[in-house]
Parts: structure tokens; C-alpha cells; sequence
């Protein structure tokens, strides 16, 4: 697991230690001492911790002028017992929705499992929050996805189609933030 790394050839574009408005902003990281762990296993230093004991991320590009984030995720998200999603929510989307950000793309593709709490109200709240906004899952794990729509959360968060399956590596942010966003106007009719 230490060598599953956060996507890193958009630094050119963005680094989120470096942006003042980010929630990791002036975050130092180590390239050699492994400081954060996933269970037993150590994991990359260049996730981002937000207090979740078995979820990761990494803010991989932000545009105040587009309203957008792309978020990359890694680990087990568990609302049943850490409340991922209260985490995630009050601790990064919050701050960055006050800065205007109401497009939140989220990668899943290294997110090993979802267990669900009995309610969805953060993930709700979250949604009417984004209003003139919209929220999706890009390449998570077709489990993963199961386990979301077992709970209802795909009413929240976009997956499915194209979404399941995009080669977004090769795209630019901005490129990739139009085919997500052409992909959802064509689903969502608007």
C-alpha cells in the first residue's frame, strides 16, 4: 500500500500545501518517512489526513473561478463506524463550498470497500448545499459502487456509464472537469 501514491502530474497546475484557500494549505509532507497507516499498512506520505481512521485523500486540483474540485480518495470509507462522511465533510467540502466551490469530482479508485451508517443526512445535506452544483464518483470499484446504491447514496453522488470507466490520467484538469461535466449535463438534462 506505501507505494499506491496520489496522482502527481497536475503539481504543475496545482498543489493544494500551496494554495491559501485550500484546507491543507501549508501541510508539509516527507517524501521518506511514512507517518500515516491504512490498518497495518503504511501508506504513501502524500495522502492527506482529514480524521478519518481508515480513509485517505488528495486535493489534486481546485478552480475558484470554474466553482470545481477533483479529489482523490484511498482507503476504506466507513460512515457505520468513523462517520467518514461527517469527517470529509465538516473538515474539507465545508471549507471549500465557503470559497464556492459547489462541483465536487471524487475519485474512487482506490476506495477498498463502503459500509454505510443507518442515515444519509450528511450526504443530503451535502447535495442541497451544491445547488447549482453536482457531486460524482469517477473509477470506483464496481463493489464499491454496489455499496453505495444499497444505501442510496448514488441519489447524491453521480455513478454510473462513462463515469465507471474514464481515462482521466491522461487529461488536463480542466479537460477532464468538461467531460465529466458534459457527461452529467446530457444525464442530468440541464
Amino acid at each position: 500500500m506505501h507505494e499506491i501514491e496520489p496522482y502527481y502530474l497536475w503539481r504543475d497546475d496545482y498543489i493544494a500545501a500551496e494554495d491559501e484557500r485550500s484546507p491543507f494549505y501549508n501541510t508539509e509532507y516527507s517524501e521518506f518517512y511514512f507517518d500515516k497507516q491504512l490498518y497495518n499498512y503504511l501508506i504513501h506520505p502524500q495522502w492527506d489526513d482529514f480524521g478519518s481512521g481508515t480513509l485517505y485523500l488528495k486535493v489534486l486540483y481546485v478552480d475558484y473561478d470554474r466553482n470545481f474540485a477533483i479529489i482523490e480518495f484511498m482507503g476504506e470509507w466507513n460512515d457505520a463506524i468513523g462517520n467518514d462522511i461527517m469527517l470529509l465533510k465538516r473538515e474539507i467540502l465545508e471549507l471549500m463550498m465557503d470559497e464556492g466551490i459547489n462541483k465536487f469530482i471524487l475519485i474512487g479508485e482506490n476506495v477498498l470497500n463502503y459500509h454505510s451508517a443507518d442515515e444519509d443526512s450528511y450526504y443530503e445535506e451535502w447535495f442541497q448545499e451544491v445547488e447549482e452544483g453536482w457531486i460524482t464518483g469517477i473509477n470506483f470499484q464496481q463493489h464499491v459502487i454496489n455499496e453505495f446504491k444499497s444505501s442510496n447514496i448514488d441519489y447524491y453522488i453521480n455513478f454510473g456509464g462513462q463515469l465507471d470507466d474514464l481515462a482521466w490520467r491522461t487529461l488536463k484538469p480542466l479537460q477532464f472537469f468538461k467531460k465529466v461535466e458534459e457527461t452529467l449535463t446530457k444525464r442530468l438534462g440541464a
